[in-house]
């Protein structure tokens, strides 16, 4: 059995050790990816600078959004979901699109973050 880790993180007093991806039997995943924390407080930034990461990671891998099965979004205020939604549905690939799930979480890693997407895909 082979697995491929990218993007393994070093630890520090706020971040845990890690795979941004793994792959495994042809199948990318991805750890929950978020904006920088010094980002703005816009939900539409943020999930552009998401999904931004997440192509990049996915190209990593071998693969791209077009190849995407699963998707979960946290929301620490489900007032975003419709903004958070124009900026998904303007990137996501409308033929191939990935189940998913939206849930709010109250607080995400550092104060300010306003959504986290872990995805699965294929290779």
């Amino acid at each position: 059995m082979t697995i491929e880790r990218y993007g393994i993180t070093e630890a520090t007093a706020d971040i845990p050790i890690i795979s941004l991806v793994t792959v495994h039997d042809d199948v990318v995943h991805l750890c929950g990816i978020t904006a920088d924390p010094g980002s703005p407080r816009d939900i539409k930034e943020q999930t552009r600078q998401v999904l931004e990461r997440i192509d990049r990671l996915l190209g990593r891998a071998g693969t791209s959004k077009s190849n995407l099965i699963s998707a979960t979004v946290w929301l620490t205020d489900m007032a975003h979901f419709a903004d958070h939604n124009a900026v998904w549905n303007a990137w996501v690939d409308p033929k191939n699109p990935p189940v998913r799930a939206c849930l709010q979480s109250p607080q995400l890693w550092r104060p300010g973050l306003l959504v986290e997407i872990m995805a699965t895909a294929a290779k």
